[in-house]
């Protein structure tokens, strides 16, 4: 008897050492996984083992013993959630005679939430609702508060809500963080122009989208008396009203990003901090971070200024007015900015000769009714005005980081958020230089430098091609994904040995950080942030979180859009091949769907080729590859899995083609294969 209480506790002893942190994913089954870093398999946890714990939740997990039966993975239970993806979730409310309870709409299970009635809000009974989790204690039901109810009808606002939600983004600023907000001053005091650099009497400017809101970067322009241009890069002075440890401050490092969606934006920051105190409006004095380079008319930059000022917008321009001065040679400030213009181009220049790798994307912009409903969308051109403003804001982050990354502290490098991004991985990299020489392309992998120069001859030989947006595409899959970390490796895409995020600290933290380092060193007041890589860390995280919210944004405006036109077709091209299918963008509106391999089957049995991204059937030969020209009828559009399901239209060329075609024997060459058959 007395030996069995003794050999609990010592398990427990050596258990609860063994914990370890990482990421919960909970499969639609129920079963949670936790992904820990460096770990080659993810840890089971069964739902009892949950802990309050839900998908996304950084969690603690105590390793168990014995292990899965049929995976043999080892199990474990959460001891603790650390940080909680979601706090807020869209639902429905039910409200009975003793309790009101809430229910989310989410693939992932979860517990119904506990409603009091003082946290009703005015939520009736089936009221779809926002809920933001109050309280949660251990083998209890969450208990949560209603937030917002939602207006019937309004499909679209509902579901970019959710996408928000879902990748951990709130729709709301907590209480103390608007009463914060609302306390700083208006007013610049006099005291704290003294402190700065006064450029308010130099010729100022922003450019920006047409529907911006927050201009966070200006930029100034004068001849000096030695011949040179003093060209400054303003931009808005976040950190001195955000300052550290504030509840403030705090919010906008969970939040990390602002998330830009086609119909709104989910802002890091208050609107009266990003689109009035620190809004760099026209006609208003500022406080600003300034990077004022004095440079040549042949674009070498002579020397450099950093630090904080006060400046005077005289003019709000838009990328599309600044593109027409640069046309046609007049308009508002037309000599300088064809000076900027001129500049900015000997930079890009410069930069693609040093190594940096030309890659240009394409966005789609959607024309939107008052409703929110796309009703058109258009593919956004990165031209001669967007390259201008570019170009000096590389040319701003690059010597911030240049100036940091030389100051030693006790002989080691200064702490400091880089932006870097890594050579390209070698086995990513081999398949698609092989797909490239298909296309008469070779690529010298001997070096980094071989790499891009290789990649800049090509996408320069591609231009106008019809398998320039293919090779475009793939070739930025190769590339390593831009990170933010203490460890600079310089940015392999850019060319830049050093670089940083310096200009938008409106809507991203990184930019904030580096504000605050960047101040310390030069008042010469230095204190190594201890838990900057972390900080970084997580800074990449959100920024992968908002590329997702934005990503998923995009298609359900798509799928909303193309819904529409059920049944029509149009033309596209393949973007993608995959072993159930391939995917079609129509050349017209971009956007993407499947052309499933079920609705293949009718016309031949295809077989997956994964090294020459393409479909091949087995008996007609016919092949569907990477950057084809198709046509396509769109026969679903799945709003909830945000999907659009097309098919393949045989023309009538093909259907000839096959009847002509005919083997010894009399029968077609194209039978119809079984329902069903894959191989």
């Amino acid at each position: 008897m007395s030996r069995k209480p003794a050999k609990k506790k010592k398990k427990k002893e050596a258990s609860s050492q063994h914990t370890l942190k990482g990421v919960l994913d909970i499969t639609r089954s129920g079963i949670g996984y936790v992904i820990v870093d460096n770990l080659p398999n993810d840890i089971l946890v069964r739902p009892a083992d949950f802990n309050t714990a839900l998908h996304g939740d950084t969690v603690r997990v105590r390793v168990l013993g014995g292990s899965a039966k049929k995976s043999g993975r080892q199990q474990g239970a959460v001891v603790d959630v650390l940080q909680r993806k979601q706090m807020e979730f869209l639902g429905k409310i039910e409200i009975g005679k003793n309790a009101a309870f809430f229910t989310a709409d989410t693939e992932k299970p979860m517990p119904d939430f506990f409603i009091p009635e003082t946290a009703l809000n005015g939520a009736k009974d089936g009221d779809r609702v926002i809920v933001r989790i109050t309280e949660w204690e251990k083998q209890k039901k969450p208990v949560g508060a209603v937030i917002q109810i939602m207006e019937a009808g309004n499909e679209g606002d509902m579901a970019m809500k959710e996408i928000l939600m879902e990748n951990g983004f709130p729709l709301f600023f907590p209480e103390e963080v608007i009463e914060e907000t609302e306390r700083i001053p208006d007013t610049i005091s006099q005291d704290e122009i003294n402190k700065r650099k006064d450029v308010r009497d130099v010729l100022t400017f922003t450019i920006d989208p047409v529907d911006a809101r927050d201009f966070d970067d200006a930029l100034s322009i004068r001849l000096l008396k030695n011949g040179m241009y003093e060209i400054g890069v303003h931009i808005a002075d976040v950190s001195h009203f955000v300052e550290p440890d504030t509840a403030l401050d705090k919010e906008a490092y969970d939040r990390a990003t602002s998330v830009y969606l086609p119909d709104r934006v989910a802002p890091m920051l208050p609107e009266r901090i990003s689109n009035e105190l620190c809004s760099l409006r026209p006609h208003e004095d500022k406080l600003t971070f300034s990077a004022i380079f004095q440079i040549t008319e042949a674009g070498e930059v002579n020397q450099y200024w950093l630090g904080k000022t006060v400046i005077h917008s005289n003019h709000r321009f838009t990328y599309e007015e600044v593109q027409e001065i640069i046309e046609k040679g007049e308009g508002l400030y037309q000599g300088e900015i064809m000076l900027l213009n001129k500049l900015a181009q000997q930079f890009r220049a410069k930069r693609f000769r040093k190594g940096a790798i030309n890659f240009s994307s394409q966005e789609v912009r959607f024309k939107l009714d008052e409703t929110g409903k796309p009703i058109g969308i258009m593919v956004k051109e990165s031209k001669e005005a967007h390259q201008l403003i570019e170009e000096f804001m590389l040319l701003a982050n690059r010597i911030v980081a240049e100036n940091v990354s030389k100051v030693k502290v006790n002989k080691k490098d200064l702490p400091f958020p880089y932006r870097v991004h890594d050579t390209p991985d070698e086995q990513k990299l081999a398949p698609f230089v092989e797909f490239a020489k298909k296309y008469g392309h070779t690529f010298d992998t001997s070096t980094p430098e071989g790499i891009a120069a290789s990649f800049n001859q090509m996408l320069q030989d591609v231009q106008g091609k019809p398998e320039q947006h293919v090779l475009e595409q793939l070739g930025i899959r190769t590339m390593a994904k831009a990170i933010y970390t203490t460890e600079n490796i310089g940015h392999y895409g850019l060319g830049f040995k050093h670089y940083c995020h310096f200009t938008s600290p409106i809507r991203r933290y990184p930019d904030v950080l580096v504000h605050r380092i960047l101040q310390e060193v030069l008042t010469g007041d230095v204190e190594p942030e201890k838990k900057l890589e972390q900080k970084c860390k997580h800074c990449s995280e959100k920024e992968r979180s908002a590329m997702e919210a934005e990503r998923a944004a995009n298609k359900y405006k798509q799928v909303e859009y193309m819904k529409e036109f059920l049944g029509e077709e149009f033309e596209g091209v393949i973007s993608g091949v995959a072993s159930f299918g391939f995917w079609v963008e129509t050349i017209e509106h971009k956007c993407e769907g499947l052309v499933s391999m079920n609705s293949l089957l009718e016309y031949d049995d295809f077989r997956h080729v994964e090294s020459d991204y393409s479909l091949v059937g087995l008996r007609s030969g016919r092949k569907f590859g990477m950057g084809d020209k198709v046509r396509i009828r769109v026969v679903a559009a799945n709003l909830t899995k945000r999907q659009l399901d097309y098919e393949w239209v045989i023309t009538k060329s093909l259907k000839e083609e096959g009847e002509t075609k005919k083997p010894a024997g009399g029968k077609s060459k194209y039978i119809p294969a079984k329902k069903g058959k894959r191989k």
